[in-house]
């Protein structure tokens, strides 16, 4: 038998330590490959750290509510293993929501509140970073975070808990100048003080609404405008003939879904075409830092999702350029299916070094994105549109139907120059008309 040491995951870049709010798993129990073993809370996220191997457990180094640092071992797992194993800082950590994947992208941190902090230790009651930090933003004291009824273990409030009470209680009013956090996706949760009745909002037309956003809808449009502060937009467009990828996407997709048990779509042949057009200008897979620029070796590409909740969301697939056509696909489709059940980890936002949007999925034929922060450029991909075009030929020029699109690149000019943000997009449109349609896959 061999004893495998369980380390505290790395939970982002900001994070460094984490409180462990109840161990599911106790010494003796069983344990099978995936199986949670505790709950854990930062001031981020509330996460489940899952078992990266199957055994005993068989002994707990920290205790429940301490405080452990990030790579720290936290229990002995007895294995069937010949031989002692050591394990690197696992990062598999399932996410509760996507507002908390939004807050580990950079440059979408929280600014900090200009409230009185409030000592939230001194009550004998437990709170999670979280929940301390949501009550911090929300100007909640603590006399009245006391009052607010838990649905967690022996009464612990959750985040859910909070963000349903400061929904029902405060009804979109400011309350102690702070705006109110956003409502949970997950089942509501009544809060133990009965809400007053909201104060009517008062409308010029008598038919306006005013809505508050919520908290992911807030992150974002921090992040798009200090993007717009941050780096000068150019955007240059292509057209580009792609009815050799169309033709050949409809001549494979049948088989292709049959064999690999996938649907097969255009988003990873423009990532693929992407990826190589990186590796042409390697100059575009940049970063600003001051007046340095750090060039990145890694292509990890970012393709922006629309979630059904109508906020925006970016996995982003690493190492794309080492991806064939068969794994990209693979990868787009995990990726956008579990980016709208909210199941990304938080690493699977993170990293990426170029951003891609299909505005054409709304039926838009071009569109001028903005640079997803620290990037320096991001690619829109249009609509495909049967369009008549003129066609060169050994008899002389025809007029023919052809499948159309346009691509527009928005980049960074501190450092990327209209030579070079035009001769990028041209390269993907150049990848993307001359598709062999005798490819095989």
């Amino acid at each position: 038998m061999a004893q495998y040491e369980l380390l505290l995951p790395k939970m982002g870049e900001s994070v460094a330590e984490a409180t462990i709010i109840k161990w599911v798993k106790q010494p003796g129990d069983m344990i099978q490959l995936d199986d949670t073993i505790l709950e854990i809370a930062t001031d981020k996220v509330d996460s489940e750290v899952p078992s990266p191997v199957a055994g005993k457990l068989v002994k707990q180094l920290f205790k429940e509510d301490e405080v452990v640092q990030v790579g720290a071992v936290i229990a002995i797992i007895e294995t069937d293993a010949a031989a002692v194993s050591s394990s690197p800082v696992e990062e598999k950590i399932a996410e509760d929501t996507l507002e908390e994947i939004i807050e580990n992208i950079p440059g979408t941190e929280q600014l900090p509140s200009a409230t009185a902090v409030v000592d939230y230790q001194s009550s004998d009651r437990f709170y999670s970073p979280l929940v301390k930090s949501i009550a911090s933003q929300e100007n909640i004291s603590l006399d009245e975070l006391n009052t607010i009824k838990g649905s967690g273990a022996d009464g612990r409030l959750t985040k859910d808990d909070l963000l349903n009470y400061i929904q029902a209680s405060r009804g979109g009013i400011q309350h102690q100048a702070s705006a109110p956090a956003a409502p949970s996706s997950k089942t509501e949760v009544t809060p133990a003080v009965t809400a007053p009745k909201p104060a009517p909002v008062n409308s010029v037309s008598g038919g306006d609404e005013i809505l508050e956003m919520d908290r992911m809808r807030k992150l974002i449009a921090e992040h798009m405008v200090m993007s717009k502060q941050t780096s000068p937009h150019v955007t240059s467009f292509v057209e580009a003939d792609v009815t050799n990828m169309v033709l050949w996407r409809e001549k494979v997709k049948k088989n292709f879904e049959k064999r690999e048990n996938e649907k097969i779509t255009f988003t990873p042949i423009f990532v693929e075409a992407v990826a190589k057009a990186i590796k042409d200008f390697p100059m575009i897979n940049v970063t600003v830092n001051g007046n340095q620029i750090i060039k990145k070796r890694d292509i990890n590409i970012g393709m922006a999702a629309a979630l059904p909740s109508g906020n925006l969301i970016v996995p982003v697939i690493k190492n794309a350029d080492q991806l064939n056509l068969v794994g990209l696909t693979k990868s787009v489709n995990d990726l956008a299916n579990r980016a709208r059940i909210s199941k990304l980890k938080p690493d699977e936002t993170q990293n990426g070094t170029f951003t891609l949007t299909n505005v054409g999925s709304f039926g838009n034929v071009m569109g001028t994105p903005i640079i997803n922060q620290p990037q320096v450029a991001i690619l829109a991909v249009g609509a495909i549109k049967k369009k008549p075009a003129v066609l060169e030929t050994e008899f002389g020029d025809v007029i023919a139907i052809r499948h159309m699109m346009f691509l527009s690149l928005s980049y960074d000019h501190r450092v990327v120059d209209g030579a070079l943000g035009g001769s990028f997009v041209r390269r993907v449109a150049d990848y993307l008309e001359n598709w062999d349609v005798n490819r095989e896959i």
